[in-house]
């Protein structure tokens, strides 16, 4: 243990005598740790003086005369420059120039409650000073045996089954604090104690560390979570892997115990727990390889080798009908993704199957699970295409159908947006077709039509539209744009010569047709 002003009062070797009473003196001031022991009878030796240090003086600096009317004052300010300075005490040692404390000093130290003692002729200041060292080094020994000790505590663990979970219960009760492991997703992945820090504390502490793994970056950094509550509790966050690919955040609630050699304690489990989060992001990968085969077997129809390796690794696969979910490959953030679809696989005890295929993140889903489609876009900000739903059998047919409906959510213009298959059949073949490679054409199909009408001010384009939407049909056509029949007739008449074709016939107004809802 540190040695404090106690300690040296406690020594009966030494025999100090405490002047200022104990009662008037600050709460913790007998409990302030001693630093080192420092003598001097300068009449300002607060500029050679660190927090935490003893002064001990024989009392040159004070006059002899405590009659006089600046000795009071003299003593005061004497005692304020060394309470300023963070001074943990002061010892007057007597009968070397004077007996006896001053009075004026007595009345300063407690009046400003710093602690005072006199020394004994008899005990020299060496002898203090010497104590205070032996003990600062017995205590820095007990710190690096305490930390050694620990570290082989938590090597150990590490060794253990789940060697995760050991290391972080064993740091928890060497610090005597709470630790808690949040994964790469942002979320709470294991804790000691459990329910060690309540709510809404926890919640904050999650929260920032989603706001470390989003920048991405090593770092680390302290929150004081808990105050809208009022219970404020300090916690040490501190990012797990490297720049650009982190694993998690080990959060470390505040202990008495996290000093140079706490820190030493800590620093090995995260060196720990990035090796083993790393090795985990290894198996993650040969796993994702094993994956990518199976989802190539289930699209080759080959299902009886897929459902017993799925069973074997993660579970059954989706039984009834599926949908299939494509969304593209989110490069610096794959593994974080994949790092939470296996979650929701554990979640569901394996009824959802995932796979990397070239250049995309392929999902097999329960029909009713297709919630998770928007988690992807939200969290990752991607577009994602869903199939309609169909036997497992039918997995070939369900794949093609989410890749249209992919290509069709890049389209949208918000990348975090999924289209489902049926949005796009609900519009019919012949919109699916017009929005392949058909854009280019069906422009220039379209340019007399859009040349005349900015060059003239009309409507062809607009009312040839309407024209088709209302099956060729002049007077509907009329009355929804609000002109007479004959006018329609006429716009018609110039859009065929415009256009030079007859657009009285089904194959050329289908063409035109596919031609406005490709640029559309």
């Amino acid at each position: 243990m540190q040695p404090t002003v106690q300690t040296l009062l406690d020594r009966p070797e030494l025999a100090l005598g405490l002047l200022t009473p104990a009662t008037a003196l600050p709460a913790d001031a007998l409990a302030s740790p001693v630093m080192w022991v420092h003598s001097s009878d300068l009449a300002d030796p607060a500029q050679f003086l660190d927090e935490g240090q003893v002064l001990l003086t024989t009392g040159t600096q004070f006059d002899l005369d405590e009659a006089r009317a600046d000795a009071a004052g003299f003593a005061r300010a004497y005692v304020q420059r060394l309470r300023d300075r963070g001074v943990a005490a002061l010892g007057f040692g007597t009968e070397v120039i004077r007996d006896g404390t001053p009075a004026t000093l007595v009345d300063a130290c407690t009046e400003l409650g710093l602690p005072l003692f006199e020394v004994p002729f008899r005990v020299p200041f060496i002898a203090i000073a010497r104590l205070v060292a032996d003990l600062l080094a017995e205590d820095a020994y007990a710190r690096e045996a305490w930390a050694l000790q620990a570290q082989r505590a938590i090597s150990r663990a590490a060794l253990r089954p789940d060697g995760l979970s050991a290391t972080l219960a064993e740091l928890s009760q060497r610090l005597g604090t709470w630790v808690g492991l949040i994964d790469a997703t942002g979320n709470l992945d294991r804790e000691s104690p459990a329910g060690g820090l309540p709510q809404p504390a926890l919640g904050e502490v999650v929260g920032e560390a989603r706001s470390m793994l989003r920048r991405g970056q090593r770092a680390g950094r302290s929150l004081l979570a808990g105050e809208s509550v009022g219970e404020p509790q300090r916690v040490t966050l501190q990012t797990l892997g490297s720049g650009g690919a982190l694993r998690g955040v080990l959060a470390i609630g505040d202990s008495p115990e996290l000093d140079q050699a706490g820190r030493e304690v800590v620093n090995s489990v995260i060196a720990l727990a990035g090796l083993a989060l790393e090795q985990n992001r290894n198996l993650d990968r040969a796993r994702g390889h094993l994956r990518s085969g199976l989802l190539r077997s289930l699209l080759a129809g080959d299902l009886a080798l897929a459902r017993g390796v799925a069973t074997e690794m993660w579970g059954p696969l989706p039984e009834g009908q599926v949908r299939v979910a494509v969304t593209d490959d989110p490069g610096h953030a794959l593994d974080r993704l994949s790092e939470l679809l296996e979650l929701r696989v554990d979640e569901r005890d394996g009824r959802l199957f995932f796979a990397r295929d070239a250049h995309r993140v392929v999902l097999v889903l329960e029909v009713a699970d297709s919630a998770i489609a928007e988690e992807l876009a939200t969290e990752f900000d991607l577009p994602v295409g869903i199939s309609d739903a169909v036997e497992l059998e039918q997995l070939q047919v369900a794949h093609e159908q989410a890749l249209r409906a992919l290509e069709r959510a890049r389209e949208s213009g918000s990348a975090a947006r999924v289209v489902a298959f049926d949005e796009i059949s609900r519009q019919g073949v012949l919109a699916f077709l017009a929005r392949t490679d058909a854009r280019a054409v069906a422009v220039a199909t379209l340019a007399p039509l859009v040349q005349h009408d900015a060059a003239s001010g009309t409507t062809l384009v607009d009312t040839v539209r309407t024209w088709l939407e209302n099956g060729g049909q002049f007077d509907a056509t009329a009355q929804q744009l609000g002109v007479h029949r004959h006018t329609v007739r006429s716009r018609i008449a110039l859009a065929e010569r415009l256009l030079e074709r007859d657009l009285s016939g089904f194959h050329a107004r289908a063409d035109l047709w596919a031609a406005l809802l490709a640029v559309q």
